[in-house]
Parts: C-alpha cells; sequence; structure tokens
C-alpha cells in the first residue's frame, strides 16, 4: 500500500481510535508514612545536591525557610512571586526525588507567598547547633554519647 492512499490513511486512522480506547494498567504506587525530620533531611539533602550542580537560587529557594508538614501536604512560604516562579519551575524534581526516596507517592506540594517573611540565618555555631537540633533532635543524644562540645 502507498503511504498516501485512501486506503492507508483510513487505517492510520482506525489505529490512531483503538490506541485512545486502551487504557494503561495502573500500578499502586507507595503510599508509607514519614516524618518531618525525614522530609526535612531529604529536603536538605536535594537542595545540597542542586546546590554541587551549581543551581544556587534554587537551593537558596530551599533553605529559605523549612517547609511545613500536614499529612503528606508540604507547605513553604516564599517572600515574593518571583522567587515561586522560579521554585515552581524546579517543582516536579523536587517532587520526584521526594516521592521515591519517603516512598510515599501522595506528597504535594503547595507555595504560599508572604512579603514579610524573615529569613533566619545561623550566624555562630550555637545557632548552627540549634537549628541542626530542630531538625534531628538526635544530634542531642550524639553530642552527649561523645562527650563534644561546640566551639566558642
Amino acid at each position: 500500500m502507498s503511504a498516501f492512499s485512501l486506503s492507508s490513511i483510513r487505517k492510520k486512522k482506525e489505529l490512531e481510535a483503538n490506541s485512545k480506547n486502551y487504557v494503561k494498567p495502573t500500578t499502586v504506587l507507595p503510599t508509607e508514612d514519614f516524618t518531618k525530620t525525614e522530609m526535612l533531611v531529604q529536603w536538605n539533602k536535594y537542595a545540597q545536591r542542586l546546590g554541587d550542580k551549581g543551581f544556587k537560587i534554587m537551593e537558596s529557594l530551599l533553605l529559605i525557610n523549612d517547609p511545613t508538614l500536614d499529612g503528606t501536604d508540604i507547605t513553604i512560604e516564599l517572600p515574593n512571586e518571583g522567587s515561586k516562579l522560579d521554585f515552581e519551575s524546579q517543582l516536579n524534581g523536587l517532587l520526584g526525588h521526594l516521592r521515591g526516596h519517603l516512598h510515599n507517592h501522595n506528597i504535594t506540594i503547595t507555595v504560599n507567598v508572604n512579603e514579610t517573611i524573615e529569613t533566619k540565618r545561623s550566624f555562630n555555631d550555637q545557632d548552627r547547633y540549634n537549628r541542626l537540633l530542630e531538625i534531628n533532635p538526635n544530634i542531642e543524644l550524639l553530642r552527649s554519647t561523645f562527650g563534644l562540645d561546640l566551639l566558642s
């Protein structure tokens, strides 16, 4: 048959119609529970990976403040609309990372814009330690077990 004959065009249309009716079989995706600490660890790992690749703006947007977790919904506040647009352009990569490493495909991320947001920066060793302690309370156990002190 010629590619431009009426019968080949008719066959092509029939194939397209049949392929539209095909329903892809669904698979059950994992939905394991996770804690805020586990989510923050993966969030920070992803930010670190982006920073290593040279995506410093996205890294700073991820680390500007800690996201909040409500079930499987993660909410982050950003300082302006431009930041929101930059963040949303890279959202699929972040979602893929979190869903894969936390084994939960129900995770969603909501971005809120808060023009009055204050960035919390760690300036000294004690501030950094307190920040890490917020993320992972087991650091205090590690410090006390090995008799570690903060450098002044």
